[in-house]
């Protein structure tokens, strides 16, 4: 795990509709994750759980790709958490940046998995594998999350326990938050692995299918009248895990009509 050095920004013309933001630290875990800051435009305004599209000023037409944002509406700063995909034509470029380097975000942030898509509740599960967790990064350090929900479980599915340190960080590092750390008392974290071995093992939908899950954090089964849920991850995971809770009780909701539990389908296709 290491923390990039200093190196000078680059120049190169701004597109119209764009914020250009200077990049705070940049932190990697290993070969396939690293997270990153960004300077925030004093303007910027989102909601916890919410993406946005980000590039690099390295073309005429730069390519761009939706992000979550992983930091709280109430940060300073704006976090997000990335895979290196070796060939991608951004995160090729991306995963190489450094503290003073330029992002370029667009203005305009949106996403499905905010707290007004949901009905109230009393349990709020947050379902994320792999990167899918930076979503829930935001919601677990927003108080109103707390707010609106007596427990929050975020459980987090990885294939290996290295893909999991930057859940294990955020956690450790929110419960000693001096804004939101006394808030969080009802949050658990349930992280498992399902290629390297590890004290938890299994996929998500599995675990509920079987009760291990609840059993193992002393809650109940799912139930519509109590219990809200989000999902991000790959398609297939969206997939099975949407069928999971729609065999709970559950109904998928959005902005415009909340309900049950959401599912953000930006990062799919």
């Amino acid at each position: 795990m290491s923390v990039a050095t200093l190196k000078p920004a680059t120049s190169f013309p701004i597109p119209e509709g764009m914020f250009a933001e200077t990049v705070t630290q940049v932190q990697h875990y290993d070969d396939r994750l690293f997270r990153f800051r960004i300077t925030r435009p004093a303007s910027f305004r989102f909601r916890s759980g919410e993406f946005v599209m980000i590039g690099l000023p390295n073309a005429e037409k730069p390519v761009m790709r939706a992000y979550s944002i992983a930091s709280p509406a109430w940060d300073e700063e704006i976090e997000f958490y990335s895979i290196k995909v070796p060939d991608g034509p951004l995160t090729e470029h991306l995963q190489r940046i450094r503290p003073g380097d330029t992002v370029l975000m667009k203005k305009k942030p949106t996403g499905t998995l905010v707290l007004d898509a949901l009905v109230p509740g009393k349990r709020l599960y947050m379902f994320a594998t792999g990167t899918g967790i930076a979503p829930f990064a935001s919601l677990i350090r927003d108080p109103e999350t707390y707010e609106k929900f007596e427990q929050v479980i975020l459980c987090h599915t990885c294939r290996d326990v290295a893909e999991l340190t930057y859940g294990f960080d955020l956690v450790r590092d929110l419960r000693a938050d001096p804004l939101v750390g006394e808030m969080a008392g009802g949050l658990i974290h349930y992280a498992t692995t399902t290629r390297e071995a590890s004290n938890r093992m299994g996929r998500q939908t599995d675990l509920m299918e079987s009760g291990d899950l609840f059993a193992a954090l002393g809650l109940p089964v799912i139930s519509a009248a109590t219990d809200r849920g989000m999902i991000c991850g790959s398609m297939e995971m969206l997939r099975d895990t949407k069928a999971a809770l729609e065999g709970f009780g559950l109904e998928e909701g959005s902005n415009s009509k909340p309900a049950t539990f959401v599912v953000e389908r930006a990062f799919v296709g």
